[in-house]
């Protein structure tokens, strides 16, 4: 039975970074498996390496679903944000609005308005080169980045919040403009579960890491 098509759409080469980002994972056997479970045509196991947008949201979703039943729900969020980690890695920090952005880490200015840059950019990104639109607004504590067509949970239905992959996308593009640091993000609705769009808050202030260095080992 073929997937009903959303009618949205990646860049081929947005959807290959990820697909294969799986792949190398968990091996050629499994994702095969994968590609079956989801149902996904014969001709885009994986898409071809170039920007035309075909790539369809409801397969990027089907292949979330079907790693989500293979490998449960920690497997999922484990696979599809290092996925979305390989994705901003290999593929969105080249495209036009992030170009630049990379900079900012060695520039005097805020990390907050660091962060601000970099979520627009990549909200940006997405908006112009695949059909995920994105906006993105703030609160005192935290940015709030909305994906208005959200690929990472299209067609499904779930309990919890589920969008790893565009949680992944953001920790990737954060540790990137920032030297390193870490944030909390957190997805606080998500289409799956009912709610009209995918927000996810990202918070302006990094985390405070306890490494567990004993003072007396050097």
């Amino acid at each position: 039975m073929a997937i009903e098509k959303s009618g949205f759409c990646y860049t081929n080469k947005m959807a290959r970074i990820y697909m294969m980002s799986i792949e190398k994972t968990i091996g050629l056997k499994a994702m095969q498996l994968v590609w079956d479970l989801a149902e996904i045509p014969p001709d885009d196991r994986p898409p071809p390496n170039n920007f035309a947008k075909e790539f369809d949201f409801a397969y990027f979703g089907a292949i979330n679903a079907a790693v989500g039943k293979l490998y449960g729900e920690r497997g999922e969020r484990s696979l599809t944000s290092k996925a979305g980690h390989d994705s901003f890695a290999g593929g969105l920090a080249e495209y036009g609005a992030m170009t630049g952005v990379g900079e900012l880490a060695l520039k005097s200015i805020s990390l907050g308005i660091k962060i601000k840059i970099a979520l627009r950019a990549m909200a940006e990104t997405f908006s112009k080169f695949s059909d995920q639109s994105v906006s993105l607004d703030e609160s005192s504590d935290y940015f709030i980045y909305t994906i208005h067509h959200c690929p990472a949970c299209w067609g499904r239905t779930s309990r919890k919040p589920s969008c790893y992959a565009a949680i992944g996308v953001l920790e990737a593009g954060l540790h990137w403009v920032s030297n390193g640091k870490q944030f909390r993000i957190e997805e606080v609705t998500c289409h799956a579960m009912g709610d009209r769009n995918c927000a996810i808050h990202v918070w302006k202030e990094p985390l405070i890491l306890d490494v567990g260095l004993n003072p007396h080992c050097h």
